[in-house]
C-alpha cells in the first residue's frame, strides 16, 4: 500500500475513525515489526485528529518505557500505577481523563496537555504497553475515541 493516508475533516469523529481503520489496517498488515507498526498508528492518528501527543509506552523490565510516538518529547519512564498510563497498566482497563489536573498523581510530562485517553494493549491477559493520547483540550475524549482506539490495537493482533 501506498504509505499515503487519505484524512477526511468530517464533523463526526466516528466517521473519521472508520475512514482511517482500514488505512492503518492495510498500513500494518504483512509487517511483523512491532516497532514499525506502534510507529505508523501513532503517526496515522496524529496527522487524521491533530492531537497533541499520540504514542505508545510499552512494558519492559517492570515499567512502561516509550515507544513510537507523535508529538513533544515526552517521558521516557512510567512507574506501574504512577500516572494515567501507569494508572491503566495496573488496572488493566481504558481511562478516559476529562482534565489531567484533576487526576490524581498525574505525571506533567508537558503542560500543554489538558485531557488524555490510555488503552493497555494486551498479549493474553497481560498487559504488554498501552496507547497514551493526549490532547491540549478540556474533556476531549469520550467513548466514541474508546472504542475505535480499541479496534485499532485490536488490528496489532490480526
Amino acid at each position: 500500500m501506498a504509505e499515503d493516508l487519505k484524512i477526511i475533516t468530517a464533523t463526526d469523529k466516528a466517521e473519521q475513525y472508520r475512514s482511517l481503520i482500514p488505512q492503518i489496517e492495510a498500513l500494518i498488515t504483512g509487517e511483523t515489526d512491532q516497532v514499525a507498526n506502534l510507529a505508523n498508528i501513532a503517526a496515522a492518528l496524529k496527522e487524521q485528529f491533530k492531537w497533541f501527543w499520540v504514542g505508545f509506552y510499552l512494558v519492559k523490565e517492570g515499567e512502561l518505557v516509550l515507544g513510537p510516538f507523535q508529538g513533544p518529547v515526552a517521558c521516557t519512564r512510567i512507574q506501574k500505577g504512577k500516572g494515567v498510563c501507569g494508572a491503566s497498566w495496573a488496572q488493566k482497563q481504558t481511562l478516559i481523563v476529562p482534565d489531567v489536573d484533576a487526576f490524581p498523581g498525574h505525571i506533567a510530562c508537558a503542560t500543554a496537555s489538558r485531557s488524555e485517553i490510555v488503552l493497555p494493549l494486551f498479549q493474553g491477559d497481560e498487559v504488554i504497553g498501552v496507547l497514551d493520547v493526549d490532547s491540549e483540550h478540556l474533556a476531549h475524549f469520550d467513548e466514541v475515541d474508546a472504542k475505535y482506539l480499541k479496534e485499532i490495537i485490536n488490528l496489532l493482533h490480526g
